[in-house]
């Protein structure tokens, strides 16, 4: 019967050190929060902020484009990027040759996983753009992260060097 006693008693004592666990204040390793991963469109604007050339060009814009952009941009932070994709291709239709939204929309196809087609409008809004200044870094990022997409690191060491060639420093004025 003491016998008895111990067992339930150590029983008893494991069970409730055993509900204890149900309460922990660390949840399961699979529920955790993972690392964000790489966002490649804040680097390739990040690329525009950074670039501080003397030379940064704005062109003059149509409302109704601009309407477009802007439409396209509350989109894609809604997270709606077909539409904002959409939208931009509209744009496109209007104004073909524009090498800003041919970046926008360079950036909006890296959102949605179409890298070769932000690649080439990429290099398609260089091409046409400044090749100087905050648009230039930015066509040249996306070329970097794209490449890096591939799995290319020469072909993204390259593109960092044009990145870095985007840049037209001012004259210094004492």
């Amino acid at each position: 019967m003491q016998y008895l006693g111990k067992a339930s008693s150590l029983w008893l004592a494991a069970g409730l050190l055993a509900g204890c666990g149900m309460f922990a204040t660390t949840p399961p390793p699979e529920t955790r929060p993972s690392a964000p991963a790489h966002d490649q469109v804040a680097a390739i604007r990040a690329a525009g902020d950074r670039e501080k050339s003397v030379i940064d060009v704005n062109p003059l814009r149509d409302p109704g484009i601009s309407s477009l952009q802007d439409t396209a941009r509350r989109d894609e932070q809604a997270g709606k990027y077909a539409d904002a994709a959409a939208m931009l291709d509209q744009a496109l239709k209007l104004n073909p040759e524009s090498p800003d939204l041919l970046q926008e929309r360079a950036e909006v196809a890296v959102r949605l996983k179409d890298f070769s087609a932000a690649e080439r409008l990429a290099h398609k809004s260089w091409s046409l753009g400044p090749r100087l200044g905050p648009l230039c870094a930015r066509n040249w990022q996306t070329i970097v992260e794209m490449r890096l997409q591939a799995r290319d690191a020469a072909g993204a060491d390259t593109a960092r060097k044009w990145v870095a060639q985007c840049h037209k420093p001012g004259i210094p004025r004492y």
